[in-house]
């Protein structure tokens, strides 16, 4: 399934939005909340976004966000940082134990300390301010997407498959044989697709600690995934870096 394909899905199957204090236009398409106490740069982003089929909610504080996103569930949330008040990071830290939609912060601040803090709250992504359009709007369709793999029993990006029922991995067609360990890494970056995942969190959640240990691990097991899942040395590798933060598994549109 594509990118646009996926628009598509949205466009066509939500209707209505439900009123709330943010006051959310009465458009069909993937509802993107836009969080930023600079009028001007929502501004942008709404014009940009709208003209794309998004439908836009702003919010200026992170009282506001908490207030009303349980009540109006925007698809995606599109989050500053430094917002007065509450901070982006407190604000996604507060709605994680029950919501669970997709997080992309936006900050100033390019510091693998910043990116990871946010990470850890439960943010799904970071993007550094001024951020390239292009870049946002690919971090946002790729988070409307991993919304539709949670139940799926096949994984497919570009020439990977992973079959999670017969825990079977194919890439380029040819099925590649994976340790206990490999594989046990891959369902994670499977089931958290296109997200953006700290060393710490990837380590803890494979080997049960976050030790120096479990973080050479980690790379190891990174290294020999790479070896076996890219295939096509014409396209970018599966698995991405963040260097000094994490990996993401990438997700492509299927060869």
């Amino acid at each position: 399934m594509t990118f646009q394909r996926l628009e598509s899905d949205y466009v066509s199957c939500r209707i209505l939005l439900q009123q709330s204090d943010l006051d959310p236009e009465y458009v069909n398409g993937p509802t993107i909340l836009l969080v930023d106490d600079e009028a001007s740069l929502r501004q942008v982003l709404r014009a940009r976004l709208t003209a794309r089929g998004y439908s836009i909610q702003e919010a200026s504080s992170g009282e506001e966000v908490l207030r009303t996103v349980p009540v109006t569930q925007p698809d995606v949330i599109v989050l500053d940082i430094g917002l007065p008040g509450i901070d982006g990071i407190e604000v996604t830290r507060r709605l994680r134990p029950a919501v669970q939609t997709p997080i992309i912060m936006l900050s100033v601040h390019a510091a693998e300390s910043d990116k990871i803090a946010a990470l850890d709250a439960g943010a799904d992504d970071y993007l550094t301010k001024p951020c390239d359009l292009g870049e946002l709007l690919d971090r946002i369709r790729t988070a409307l997407y991993r919304a539709t793999l949670k139940d799926a029993d096949v994984f497919t990006s570009g020439d990977l498959v992973v079959d999670m029922n017969r825990q079977t991995v194919h890439a380029g067609n040819v099925s590649v044989l994976l340790t206990e360990t490999e594989y046990s890494l891959l369902k994670v970056l499977v089931l958290n697709a296109g997200k953006l995942l700290t060393q710490d969190w990837l380590a803890n959640e494979v080997w049960g600690e976050r030790s120096t240990d479990a973080l050479q691990m980690l790379r190891t097991t990174i290294r020999s995934l790479r070896q076996k899942l890219d295939t096509n040395s014409s396209q970018p590798g599966h698995i991405a870096t963040e260097p000094g933060v994490g990996y993401r598994l990438r997700i492509t549109p299927s060869v």
